[in-house]
């Protein structure tokens, strides 16, 4: 749920009030013309200076406002509902949506191109949009959403200079492993072998015990869809204790996800091998070390929460373990 904190102080001080919806008119609530900082949590707000969501707009994004544009000038707050995954909006060269056009789905400098101060309508396809009077953000603001188009910018008709998509709330994302359809691939690799010989024709008897370590590694990777809305850098965790339960591996409980890396983890593991007491005449015996390698890869499914909105996507969870080291004997006659 998307919320704004207002505080009637700068840094956070003084009189505090939460919001989970919009408000047509501070004066009901007691907060008219005295907010002096805030903070948002989840999708963007919109503060106006006049009731009824009028007069000149500021946009604030998740985060913390110690102090804000025009102090003590807020009268009514309203909440971003839009969908701000995928943005696009076409600015017009004339009213009504007439002449040139453009169309944008990413942060734009206008003062770089042909289409400086040139704008005097627009349609918002997707999301919602803050189109400002001067370059690099700056100047008087206007906020453009989705099904809001605007025919005629009025005063703001020829000033438009810089244009950028909101952006949406931190991700909270819920995933779910669907165990059902888990591949796994197991093979074993020798990676040492001891042998003890009894070329005699009696059965001799052996003390020998040899202590060895061998390292093993276990990777834990997470791939995304080709067209997953999770941002770069974004974090989150699977929980696949279940794995561990199921078999006698050494797979993570957890494992942390933050999308573009992976992790890995090395550990060593020590085993104490001893040989038989009694080796029969003419056998050689042979002891073999082997890693136990397995390749489990299972789909997950990403329930993906921004503000008021819910995406749904898939990707994988994938586990190679090379940690579980076992013995094996063998008897030749020779």
């Amino acid at each position: 749920m998307s919320k704004i904190i207002v505080y009637d102080h700068a840094n956070f001080e003084g009189v505090s009030r939460e919001f989970t919806s919009s408000v047509s008119d501070l004066v009901n609530e007691n907060l008219n013309d005295c907010i002096s900082s805030l903070k948002v949590i989840g999708d963007p707000w919109v503060a106006y200076s006049d009731s009824n969501f009028s007069g000149s707009q500021f946009v604030y994004e998740e985060g913390e406002y110690a102090t804000v544009e025009w102090n003590d000038s807020f009268s009514s707050l309203e909440v971003v509902t839009e969908d701000l995954m995928n943005p696009q909006i076409t600015l017009y060269e004339d009213d009504n949506y007439r002449g040139r056009s453009i169309v944008l789905t990413t942060e734009t400098n206008l003062a770089f191109g042909s289409f400086h101060d040139m704008a005097s309508s627009h349609k918002v396809q997707r999301g919602a949009w803050v189109l400002y009077e001067d370059s690099e953000r700056g100047g008087a603001q206007m906020v453009a959403r989705a099904s809001r188009d605007v025919p005629v910018y009025d005063w703001f008709n020829d000033k438009v200079s810089h244009v950028r998509p909101l952006k949406p709330g931190k991700f909270i994302i819920k995933s779910e492993i669907l165990w059902d359809m888990k591949e796994e691939h197991v093979k074993s690799v020798m990676i040492d072998s001891i042998c003890g010989l009894n070329y005699g024709e009696h059965e001799q008897s052996f003390s020998t015990e040899l202590f060895r370590e061998y390292t093993g590694s276990i990777t834990d990777t997470f791939n995304f869809s080709s067209s997953t809305q999770v941002t770069w850098g974004t974090s989150f965790s699977v929980d696949v204790g279940f794995i561990k339960a199921q078999q006698n591996f050494s797979f993570s409980n957890t494992f942390n996800v933050q999308r573009g890396g992976s992790n890995t983890r090395s550990e060593k593991k020590s085993i104490r091998i001893s040989l038989p007491t009694k080796i029969a005449p003419h056998t050689k015996l042979t002891v073999n070390v082997l890693r136990k390698e397995v390749d489990v890869k299972v789909p997950v499914k990403l329930t993906i929460k921004t503000g008021s909105h819910i995406i749904v996507e898939f990707g994988e969870y994938r586990c190679e373990s090379g940690n579980s080291i076992i013995t094996e004997y063998k008897e030749e006659k020779i």
